[in-house]
């Protein structure tokens, strides 16, 4: 990927695909067969493996797909794929605010169709705006499926059976279907006048190559048609990229797998490159790029380059590379003003910079643009983020989780990521909760339902210890003991006694205490408390039946003011209907003669 500097200064690169989809639709079968291919097709060296990036030239592409693209139709010089399929590497990928895919595949299997990770990735492909055609892979596991290897899918179409047509029919249009739900309006790729409004379906089958011609015909000719401006770039001009991951490197530190989307890199060009808490200035060591296929037996994984140009991805080591993160840029300093490009860079940073309040979670991603989609996740939840960094779940995570007064908040959300063992022991010790996933929606959804779990299990200690409502009526002829304490037989009509509860009867709008209640019985068996609709026998200390009570009086249990304010303004969904009917009859009765009382 060397260029001298005798070529033109403005020059066409190549457009960069991201593979996106759900786990196991194949979307890695798919790279490999694109690659495997490429190596076949090609003489040894046609195909360049890059760091991150599998280079496929134009024509390479031209003699897997035949007759469908014409080498003389095309300035573009071919695609460049980037290995790591799926979320990770797409929302890694980042250019000046942007995806840094030019272009994506979205990969559905036609038997399973939509699942998690494909809604995911076409909320990804939304956000960042990026046009992308759909691979409805795996046709060849169509019942009756007669394979035809590498065949554009027209033909291998038109030799299958009737009945194998119309099932792979239903599956494609289901696909085409789901698409629209989501807002996409699509349809089966020679059908599409215009891509920019709608989305391409291509059937393939990543194992048997067939439909695949298709793919990468319509991936060169959305490039060329909709994207050829945009891939205009000054090749000798100082290089800018994006960390694609940062890496120990025997015998070279750490390094960064870098994507170079404009410009050229050089081995002794002046680096800044985003870091953790500020950007990072530094020399070029090495250009480091895969051995060709037919060297990779070396002792050395690599070798050293002078220069590389966009678009393509390769390995830099240079110093002080620690704090560097994954999806952060990287821009070559060469003749400009150092202090510029480093204002550019944390432009760039701040693009990306999650809002943190001073309460919340903590949140951890392996790239920025992953951390960036959580926030934006956990944003429309509502869910406030006190700290958010690129990184595996460290002890300094938990200790700042530990800090929150809200135990809601006691949690580490990580996406993607490792937790570290020492941070796995701390966090049990700090009572700190770290939920992770590699689904951004399916992370969110368990800490909503962790923090509804402990919402009711507040509600329900605050129940345990708050008085319940009960309004009951003595039974005439039901009066078991007099005093010491009073023995009567009882009617809950409305709400719950319970044992230990004060008892009032209300003289006009003045409760007036009577007693408390020391046992409740129900058919000579000792209980708590007894529901509305039940007849049980109540002994009141206190009262004498005849003096402070009488047989058919109506007595409630005595609400503290304090806990009638939090039953009506918090707990009023959490109660029997029958138990507000009795809060609401007792406030009316206190608030004829206090408005104010409980609230």
């Amino acid at each position: 990927m060397s260029d001298t500097d005798t070529r033109d200064p403005t020059s066409l690169r190549t457009p960069i695909v991201a593979v996106l989809g759900h786990v196991d639709h194949g979307k890695t079968s798919l790279l490999d067969k694109i690659r495997g291919s490429a190596v076949i097709e090609g003489e040894a060296g046609a195909i360049t493996q890059h760091i991150g990036a599998t280079a496929v030239p134009l024509d390479i592409i031209s003699t897997i797909a035949g007759d469908l693209v014409d080498p003389d139709d095309f300035d573009l010089p071919g695609l460049l794929f980037i290995d790591t399929p799926g979320h990770h590497s797409f929302t890694t990928l980042r250019s000046r605010g942007g995806a840094l895919a030019d272009i994506a595949i979205l990969v559905v299997d036609v038997n399973d169709g939509f699942q998690p990770q494909t809604l995911e990735a076409l909320d990804i492909l939304k956000r960042s705006e990026t046009p992308f055609i759909v691979a409805a892979n795996k046709i060849d596991t169509v019942p009756g499926w007669k394979e035809h290897e590498d065949t554009p899918i027209n033909d291998t179409y038109e030799s299958q059976t009737d009945r194998v047509r119309e099932r792979l029919d239903e599956s494609l249009y289901e696909i085409i279907g789901n698409l629209s739900d989501e807002g996409f309006s699509a349809d089966l790729y020679w059908r599409v006048q215009n891509f920019q409004r709608n989305v391409g379906v291509v059937p393939v089958s990543a194992m048997t190559g067939e439909g695949v011609p298709d793919l990468l015909t319509v991936m060169m000719g959305l490039s060329q048609r909709y994207m050829k401006e945009e891939m205009e770039i000054d090749v000798a001009g100082p290089g800018v990229g994006t960390v694609l991951e940062v890496k120990e490197e025997k015998g070279f530190g750490t390094t960064i797998d870098t994507v170079l989307y404009d410009g050229t890199i050089r081995a002794d060009d002046t680096l800044v490159v985003g870091g953790q808490n500020e950007p990072i200035v530094t020399e070029v060591r090495a250009l480091l790029q895969p051995r060709p296929l037919a060297e990779i037996r070396t002792e050395s994984r690599f070798e050293t380059v002078d220069e590389v140009s966009a678009a393509s991805g390769i390995k830099v080591a240079a110093p002080d590379l620690a704090d560097a993160m994954a999806g952060a840029p990287v821009r070559v300093v060469r003749d400009r003003d150092l202090d510029e490009v480093i204002a550019e860079v944390q432009a760039e940073l701040a693009d990306i910079a999650v809002d943190t309040a001073e309460e919340g979670v903590v949140v951890k991603a392996d790239t920025l643009g992953s951390l960036e989609a959580m926030a934006d996740a956990l944003g429309e939840a509502e869910v406030p983020i006190v700290r958010a960094e690129v990184g595996d779940v460290a002890p300094r995570d938990v200790s700042v989780a530990s800090t929150a007064e809200d135990p809601k908040q006691q949690v580490i959300l990580g996406f993607n990521v490792d937790t570290l063992d020492d941070a796995e022991q701390r966090a049990e010790i700090e009572d700190v909760s770290i939920f992770t996933d590699e689904v951004i929606y399916q992370l969110v959804e368990g800490y909503e339902e962790y923090v509804e779990n402990i919402e009711q299990a507040q509600q329900d200690t605050i129940l345990e210890n708050i008085t319940r409502p009960a309004r009951f009526r003595i039974l005439p002829d039901h009066t078991f003991r007099q005093n010491d304490p009073a023995v009567v037989g009882v009617e809950v009509n409305s709400g719950t006694i319970q044992t230990n509860a004060n008892v009032v009867k209300f003289e006009g709008n003045e409760p007036e205490r009577v007693g408390q209640v020391k046992g409740i019985q129900e058919q000579g068996e000792d209980v708590d408390e007894a529901r509305a609709g039940n007849r049980v026998s109540v002994a009141i200390d206190g009262p004498t039946v005849g003096r402070g009570i009488e047989e058919d009086d109506e007595l409630w249990a005595e609400i503290p003011e304090k806990h009638a304010k939090i039953l009506e303004q918090e707990l009023a969904s959490e109660i029997p209907g029958d138990e507000l009917e009795a809060l609401n009859m007792y406030l009316d009765k206190q608030r004829n003669r206090d408005p104010f009382w409980g609230k």
